[in-house]
């Protein structure tokens, strides 16, 4: 099959890697432009672009894909199939309905819920024990046209987002493969979404702040759905602390905030009665490191606060 191929970021690289190792005929990829990136800001292709061309694929960086140049380059090449996994621009009817099949989405959620650009994150910022990846073929809405097929995971309790996206991109290379056969063979039937909706909007440095006024579960959940980006943050001793893994504690009768013990981890009352045990973390202007590596070169006590 001749298929279009619109990716950007890590996620991305499997379905495309899966479509070439399936021997479909990838005819372009398309992608965001590169980047400036790091402390010299130099223009740095995103992850697809880097893996299209060591495959010596036609790579497509437009700027708009509302202005006619994406609509002429796709006639010209003619696909069958367009295939998105977190592209990152909002495709026009003229684009979706051009090939023969339309246009396939890969999304990392068990569509209805958490349709938006962050499902990985908000599945587990709220705490949800399962999630999944759904392939869709595309309308103009946002994640709201008809389902295919979808294959669902569990999310451990310690899992953060970080480890979840590398679960679900791999598993939505296989769900991808099996959308993509079931197409050629015409055994497959779309499904309108219907039930319970809800939005996973796009991430922001204003959910970082730590309240351990909250139960620990919910702190727990906040610190593991923000790794490894943008991160739960917390101050300790006037300065800004990043931290990127914790596990449920024990009860304790201190006040919200309070470090109760620090050996392997850092163990931090929380409103509830219980603490959260953060065992990695970045003081700021430093590298991310163990708690117990934080506690060799810093001097912290049982008794101090987190702000």
């Amino acid at each position: 099959m001749r298929i279009v191929f619109m990716g950007t970021p890590d996620f991305s690289v499997p379905c495309l890697r899966r479509l070439l190792q399936d021997g479909h005929e990838v005819v372009g990829v398309f992608t965001q432009p590169d980047k400036p990136k790091g402390r010299g800001y130099a223009l740095t292709p995103p992850p697809v672009k880097t893996e299209a061309l060591q495959h010596g694929l036609s790579v497509f960086q437009p700027k708009s894909m509302r202005d006619g140049e994406a609509l002429g380059i796709l006639k010209e090449l003619r696909p069958d199939l367009n295939i998105v996994v977190a592209y990152g621009k909002i495709l026009p009817a003229d684009i979706l309905n051009l090939p023969m099949y339309g246009s396939v989405n890969i999304h990392a959620s068990l569509l209805p819920k958490y349709r938006g650009s962050a499902p990985i994150q908000w599945c587990i910022l709220n705490g949800e024990t399962k999630t999944g990846v759904t392939s869709m073929q595309m309308d103009e809405g946002v994640d709201t046209g008809d389902m295919l097929l979808h294959a669902e995971t569990p999310i451990p309790i310690d899992m953060t987002s970080g480890e979840l996206h590398d679960v679900l991109s791999e598993m939505g290379a296989q769900v991808l493969s099996d959308t993509v056969r079931a197409i050629e063979a015409g055994k497959l039937q779309a499904i309108p979404q219907t039930g319970e909706t809800c939005y996973a909007p796009m991430l922001t440095k204003t959910l970082c702040p730590i309240d351990f006024t909250k139960s620990a579960l919910q702190v727990h959940n906040q610190v593991r759905g923000l790794s490894p980006w943008p991160a739960a943050t917390a101050e300790l001793a006037g300065k800004r602390v990043k931290i990127f893994k914790t596990a449920l504690g024990g009860e304790t009768s201190a006040a919200p905030g309070q470090i109760v013990a620090c050996s392997d981890t850092i163990d931090v009352a929380c409103g509830d009665g219980h603490t959260v045990c953060i065992s990695e973390l970045q003081l700021e202007g430093k590298k991310r490191m163990s708690a117990h590596d934080f506690l060799t070169g810093h001097s912290v006590t049982a008794g101090e606060y987190f702000q």
